[in-house]
């Protein structure tokens, strides 16, 4: 097998151009294989073969910079590099990371996780080569579903700048993880197929071919120099009005043409984007047919492409999604938007009921909240349904453009706490510090999926910002019998004790009722308080607990600065002193990818390791 010969960076070089597509059939397969059991990014993989066989052939790794936007499309990429066995523990604990990280290998430029920062990051580059004289050649690889957002045309202007190489690559399939849209899906629509090019070039062809002698010598120049006919010919050259050479497009999966393209764009002097048409799911039917749900998929039967874990219990995502339709139906303002990811957030069946009321803004976040802002200046009632990891990416717009006004916007955050085998980039550990912080804004996380419920019927009916978060995975369904209705800034009590209360945020009050139970069995009749409202902070049950209790442990599925019990630890210091506050939260570093569960053990969030934090506290 080719396969077998790629051993290390460059190795591809040797394989001669004619076994190409052997060697894409070869990776395809092995990916196919792999991530049948392991799960992870398979349609975006699938797609970016050739194209990144192209880029290993034309460009010498390390030393050249290869930066992979967003990074889900870095399978093949990896394997070119050496890292073929690692795919085995892929995304799992100490194992292959699903994303481009420099310290898996030196051909990793720059580490990703979120969208539209390579051609920020490739421009840093050029410059740092120009400032040191180190010379080599910097690609970024971006998709057309990371140029709907902002930060890719900030970096565009400052490339177009540059007198030094940089070779731009839009990969362009058509879709983010779910189909692309707005205005640069259109254009980039009308560059694939330029009606008017395409219909002269026709023309043309036909007419000097029956000039007797030396028609078809120029029809064969003229064919040589297509791309140039084509700038000349395609209206509105973004690109190239920006000051960017644009080159082509080019079938993303004729690797030989576009090894002859990324040849002809590093000698260009100055910043050049090749075009490049791909097709996500490539190669495999169930991926082609479905590129959405195979964009980040658990493990599947290869034969079929049908997840081997079906069924299980309603998720977060399902119960959100489950009430926004009950609550549209009663409330025709209600509206709902999400950036570029309505099948994540669980709001396609909104889309489709209520199609006139909601809205998918691309990959942008930022213009997301301050969208949501006119919408609730205009008499609307927007939910903002994003990922925790994304939505700290729009911190400055829910300040300045939604509590700074006192808007009734409603923040939908999924993926709150560790989500497992993304990683680092995409936990969502901060969005309690960095919510709470903000003047004006109201924070809640539910216990369980009733109360997932009520809280969106609350925050429909409160006014002013207010943000609701909630995990990944099952939701949980215990504590059915304990569902107090929703007083703004009023916690729970679910069991009354002594001495020690535990007083839980959202997900972690499943784990405080296993942790009770661990504490009883040492005659130890602990209280137990579901905290709701992370802000305002309930002062009242803390002045309530202080009366009865020596000891109060916190409980977050947040970093511990800035977090809730950093709140209830300042509270306690400045009115009950003598009361003791033990903070349970994520330490202060970035969590890498792996299983959830394990996640929570190595960073001593689950019921085992709270129970012994608490007694090693007590005997010292």
């Amino acid at each position: 097998m080719l396969l077998e010969t790629i051993e290390k960076e460059n190795d591809i070089k040797k394989i001669p151009l004619e076994q190409m597509p052997v060697l894409a059939q070869e990776i395809r397969d092995f990916l196919l294989e792999s991530l049948s059991k392991t799960g992870g990014h398979l349609a975006s993989n699938l797609g970016a073969v050739e194209l990144t066989m192209a880029l290993h052939y034309v460009f010498s790794l390390p030393k050249d910079k290869i930066i992979w936007d967003v990074g889900h499309q870095s399978y093949t990429h990896k394997i070119l590099t050496g890292r073929k066995d690692g795919f085995k523990n892929l995304r799992q604990y100490g194992g292959l990371s699903g994303f481009p990280k420099r310290e898996e290998s030196p051909c990793d430029a720059y580490d990703t996780g979120h969208s539209s920062t390579s051609i920020s990051a490739g421009v840093g580059y050029v410059c740092a080569s120009k400032v040191s004289g180190e010379e080599y050649h910097v690609v970024s690889v971006i998709g057309d579903g990371a140029l709907t957002g902002g930060m890719a045309y900030e970096a565009l202007n400052n490339a177009a700048s540059l007198n030094k190489n940089f070779v731009i690559v839009l990969n362009d399939n058509k879709m983010s993880i779910s189909e692309n849209v707005g205005g640069i899906s259109s254009y980039l629509s009308n560059l694939r197929t330029a009606e008017s090019y395409t219909d002269l070039k026709s023309e043309v062809k036909k007419t000097l071919n029956k000039v007797p002698g030396i028609g078809p010598v120029m029809v064969q120049r003229i064919h040589k120099t297509k791309d140039s006919i084509k700038q000349l010919m395609i209206p509105g050259m973004f690109f190239e009005d920006m000051g960017i050479k644009y080159l082509g497009p080019v079938n993303g999966h004729d690797c030989g043409r576009m090894i002859q393209i990324f040849q002809e764009a590093k000698k260009v002097n100055g910043p050049v984007l090749v075009h490049v048409q791909t097709e996500k799911g490539r190669g495999y039917e169930p991926a082609r047919k479905h590129p959405a749900r195979f964009h980040g998929t658990s493990a599947f039967n290869l034969e079929h492409g049908i997840p081997l874990k079906t069924g299980g219990k309603a998720n977060y995502t399902d119960i959100f999604s489950t009430v926004m339709l009950k609550l549209a139906d009663r409330i025709p303002n209600l509206v709902a938007l999400t950036a570029a990811m309505p099948d994540g957030t669980g709001l396609k069946r909104f889309r489709n009921r209520f199609p006139q009321r909601f809205f998918d803004v691309g990959i942008a976040e930022e213009h997301a909240v301050t969208c949501a802002a006119g919408m609730a200046l205009g008499g609307m009632i927007p939910v903002v349904a994003i990922y925790s990891s994304f939505l700290q990416r729009a911190v400055d717009q829910i300040i300045e453009d939604v509590c700074l006004q006192n808007l009734h916007v409603i923040f939908a955050i999924d993926r709150a706490g560790l989500v497992g085998s993304d990683g680092e980039t995409h936990q969502g550990c901060f969005d309690l510090s960095y919510l709470s912080m903000i003047p004006n804004m109201t924070v809640l996380a539910p216990k369980n999926k009733w109360e997932l419920s009520d809280m969106l019927k609350f925050a429909v009916r409160y006014q002013g910002p207010i943000a609701i978060r909630y995990p990944r995975g099952e939701a949980y369904d215990g504590l059915e019998e304990y569902r107090e209705p929703m007083v703004y800034g009023k916690s729970e009590l679910i069991f009354e004790g002594e001495e020690t209360a535990l007083l839980s945020v959202g997900s972690m009050v499943e784990t405080a009722v296993e942790v009770r139970e661990k504490l009883k069995a040492d005659k130890i009749n602990a209280t137990l308080v579901n905290a709701r409202f992370i802000k305002p902070l309930d002062t009242k049950i803390l002045d309530r607990l202080a009366l009865k209790h020596k000891k109060i442990v916190t409980m977050e599925e947040n970093v511990k600065n800035g977090g809730f019990g950093m709140a209830v630890s300042e509270y306690m210091q400045e009115y009950h002193p003598e009361v003791k506050v033990q903070i349970i939260a994520l330490p202060d570093a970035f969590i890498t990818h792996g299983n959830p569960k394990l996640l929570k053990a190595k960073a001593g969030i689950d019921a085992d390791s709270i129970y012994g934090a608490i007694k090693e506290a007590e005997k010292r």
